[in-house]
């Protein structure tokens, strides 16, 4: 039987951590078999004890990172010890949800996509869940990845980012934060990989919820996909 890799990296996510497990758990797998793999990223705000106590309780692959060092590294932790046959990245919030991974994973069990993204603006339903800011944000560099990469993607930043487990892995990721994003696009782009997208739910929240992505971050975005179109 095939297998999935579900990648979580978690920080500071105390009130959600333990509510998406469940969820990710329950979640139909397309009949495959899964692993699960959180990667907490020093957290301080009580997740790691949370997931300490889910460790002691159940077989998933949890990690500890002793220093705080951002999304993309715990994404390269996570990947590191993933076996499936297939990834998928999961955010630690409750912002999506696994039942989506019913409409990922058969494009790439049925060699339709080496990769699926799913996308949050191909769902009309959502768009009460994006602050205008933030929808503004995603649309324009989605935009510069299209023209900088010659794609017709319409979500470069969701979440919800599915592999078969040969294309990610011969990738060698470099960032280390948010930036994680626009470098995997970026990458699988340039591979000439088979992207497929389908429509997600989205519950966006903000950042008195917890949200961490910034304005900051956006600009690395952008650096990010301009810096990968002309290097390696």
């Amino acid at each position: 039987m095939s297998k999935v890799s579900i990648i979580i990296p978690a920080y500071n996510e105390k009130d959600t951590i333990a509510p998406i497990i469940e969820k990710v758990e329950k979640a139909n797998f397309a009949g495959l078999e899964k692993e699960i793999i959180v990667v907490d990223d020093a957290s301080n705000d009580g997740t790691t004890e949370i997931l300490k106590d889910i460790a002691s309780k159940t077989q998933h692959k949890i990690l500890f990172h002793e220093v705080n060092r951002g999304k993309g590294c715990a994404i390269r932790t996570a990947l590191a010890n993933a076996t499936g046959d297939f990834v998928v990245m999961q955010d630690a919030d409750l912002e999506y949800l696994p039942d989506d991974y019913d409409k990922i994973l058969p494009l790439l069990i049925n060699n339709e996509a080496d990769v699926v993204y799913g996308s949050r603006f191909k769902n009309k339903d959502n768009d009460k869940e994006f602050m205008l800011k933030n929808k503004i944000a995603n649309k324009f560099l989605t935009l510069l990845t299209n023209v900088l990469y010659g794609a017709s993607i319409t979500d470069m930043e969701t979440c919800y980012k599915s592999f078969k487990s040969e294309i990610i892995k011969s990738i060698t990721i470099k960032a280390d934060r948010f930036d994680f994003e626009p470098e995997i696009t970026a990458k699988v782009m340039k591979k000439k990989a088979r992207i497929k997208e389908v429509p997600i739910a989205y519950f966006g929240r903000g950042h008195d919820e917890g949200k961490k992505i910034g304005f900051k971050d956006g600009i690395h975005a952008i650096l990010t996909l301009i810096k990968y179109r002309f290097t390696d």
